[in-house]
């Protein structure tokens, strides 16, 4: 396969800036390894050969190419290069992902800077692929960027989280996947304008923690905001202040903002439960939610039967009763303020969730039904940056097939 076939409308021009914040970094030559271009010179003086390298990774990842292919084509436009996955395709452990054949004297000093743009996007769009599975009836928003190291990381890794989010759409049309983005810089990928977001724990601070005078003054003061999303932990009342900020938007200001929708936000911290709940309250709160009564008869049921029987020692299972039933943001911390609201009348309260909905936690959360409406995260970032590295290795000199022993997969 020698095609493209971008799933991000609007892709080229952020890519591109990637590739320009890149280079503004310095010459080639003073970012590369320096046994790359010790290479490149070697090449050049005793005459250059047209190589063909090919790039794998040793995990399984979704395929998010293009910050690689820009790369290649920006700094040796000469080189070809083919690509054996399209953007999105799953791509196997140790499976040749591209082929870029050149000049030798050129390429091995690019070697560097190309890969690395592969791994990073990648992974992230392999989270992100299973994290939209996995709840496929809520929307998520992309929020990694104060987790990130700069411009750079947040393209790559966005760029990334788009391609997943896509891939899932196409895989399940039921998927809503990724709608936007905390940044203006990294919307596009998500298909919007500019970046979307409600308020911090900083701006409760500034309110002495009255998260409903927060919400005014955000409405006051942001009119063109569509939506109004009060965030509700940060005196540790969840239910209480959900409540309070839904009455003032249905009943006291419903005609002010009658075109806007309201939400809560949980970010409870990991430390504590939810208003309202303990250990004990919160497998009840499951239990009643999931029809099924005992909590490890929940975890089984959300677990799968043959995964909790092949945890014997519950390492993976304690995991689960943690998501489930423990603190912070836990599925049953979103049950109660769900029966919360919903008892009060304001069913059509929207409620969104953040706080480590890595790929784990969205598993959870989508096997147990959880009542989301939006995922804010930035978990989908890679976990360990070792799962990030990519390899290229030179299979081919002037035409004829040669590499390190151990490489041969990759004549295939």
């Amino acid at each position: 396969m020698d095609k493209r076939a971008p799933l991000i409308p609007g892709y080229e021009k952020i890519l591109d800036r990637l590739v320009d914040i890149a280079l503004a970094a310095g010459p080639i030559g003073s970012q590369t390894d320096k046994y790359f271009t010790n290479t490149s010179r070697i090449v050049a003086a005793h005459g250059d050969t047209d190589v063909t390298f090919a790039v794998f990774m040793r995990r399984r990842v979704v395929a998010a190419l293009e910050p690689t292919i820009r790369m290649v084509q920006r700094l040796v436009p000469t080189a070809r290069v083919k690509r054996f996955y399209e953007e999105g395709d799953i791509v196997p452990s140790e499976s040749k992902m591209l082929e870029i054949t050149g000049s030798m004297a050129k390429l091995s000093e690019v070697e560097t800077l190309v890969l690395q743009k592969i791994g990073f996007p990648c992974v992230s769009a392999n989270n992100a692929y299973e994290m939209c599975r996995a709840i496929p009836y809520a929307a998520f928003m992309d929020m990694h960027a104060r987790h990130g190291s700069g411009a750079e990381m947040n393209i790559l890794a966005s760029y990334g989280a788009a391609v997943g989010s896509a891939a899932a759409k196409h895989a399940d049309s039921n998927v809503k996947g990724f709608v936007g983005s905390s940044q203006d810089l990294t919307a596009p990928l998500f298909g919007a304008a500019a970046g979307m977001g409600t308020m911090p724990h900083a701006l409760v601070g500034y309110t002495q923690g009255d998260v409903l005078k927060a919400m005014k003054l955000f409405a006051e003061t942001i009119p063109e905001a569509k939506t109004l999303i009060a965030l509700v932990d940060y005196t540790g009342e969840e239910v209480t202040d959900s409540l309070r900020c839904a009455r003032w938007f249905y009943e006291e200001a419903k005609l002010q903002h009658k075109n806007k929708v309201f939400g809560v936000r949980l970010d409870t911290h990991g430390g504590r439960f939810a208003e309202g709940l303990d250990y004990e309250k919160s497998v009840d709160t499951v239990g009643h939610w999931l029809g099924v009564a005992g909590e490890y008869n929940i975890v089984e049921q959300v677990l799968g039967g043959r995964a909790f029987q092949l945890d014997p020692n519950n390492i993976l299972v304690d995991k689960v009763r943690r998501i489930l039933f423990g603190k912070g943001v836990s599925v049953a911390s979103i049950i109660h303020v769900r029966r919360a609201l919903d008892n009060a009348g304001y069913k059509q309260a929207q409620i969104v969730a953040s706080s480590g909905f890595d790929p784990q936690k969205c598993q959870v959360m989508g096997a147990a039904k959880a009542p989301l409406h939006m995922v804010g995260t930035g978990s989908f970032l890679p976990a360990t940056l070792t799962e990030t590295y990519a390899t290229a290795d030179i299979i081919a000199y002037d035409g004829a097939r040669r590499v390190k022993v151990g490489r041969e997969f990759l004549f295939d």
